[in-house]
């Protein structure tokens, strides 16, 4: 395949989705298509701009091969169409929002892939997650230790992971994250 999976994760918190949403214009404009998970929750959930669908429905897409990568968290079904490989075939990058849980199993299917940990500061992670309300202070404390866990490694097996803050301007993040991936294309890309 010809074009980079970029495969965005973080903490609940850190601004992934307001990051993809900000970026996704720019992104566009540098032949990165930016992808939108199926996820298996209710239509009065608020968050990122998903394609939400009953269990019955995620499980009847999944056994059609409709998904390149699918897997579990928070109670919850994700998915990724399947649509995405022939973007990387054609040479387009494909941003996603992954998960850390699921890095591995998607580095598998996609070797190449370029991981990159959207970070952010502890007191300005706890603050978000408080401002939502989403959360109990007990959950938000857990989410704090999980991702003091996860961000401790540089590297999943032989891949490093990038990181990218988003504890302050989102707007600088964006350029950061644009920049990051301009550096690290290779060398015959256009």
């Amino acid at each position: 395949m010809d074009g980079r999976l970029i495969y965005l994760m973080g903490p609940s918190g850190s601004g992934k989705d307001s990051l993809i949403e900000t970026a996704r214009e720019p992104l566009r404009a540098c032949n990165c298509e930016v992808v939108r998970r199926v996820i298996t929750r209710s239509a009065e959930s608020v968050g990122e701009d998903a394609i939400e669908v009953s269990r019955k429905e995620f499980e009847r897409r999944r056994s059609q091969g409709d998904f390149a990568l699918s897997w579990q968290a928070n109670g919850l079904d994700y998915g990724i169409p399947v649509r995405i490989d022939q973007w990387l075939k054609d040479g387009r990058d494909v941003l996603i929002n992954g998960s850390r849980g699921h890095l591995a199993d998607a580095q598998q299917r996609y070797p190449t892939l370029f991981p990159v940990l959207l970070t952010v500061k502890d007191e300005v992670l706890r603050e978000r997650l408080l401002r939502r309300g989403r959360e109990s202070p007990a959950e938000i404390e857990a989410r704090l230790r999980r991702n003091a866990l996860f961000t401790a490694g540089d590297s999943v097996g032989d891949t490093r992971i990038h990181r990218l803050d988003n504890s302050g301007d989102l707007a600088v993040t964006v350029a950061n994250l644009l920049k990051l991936l301009s550096l690290s294309a290779k060398p015959d890309r256009t």
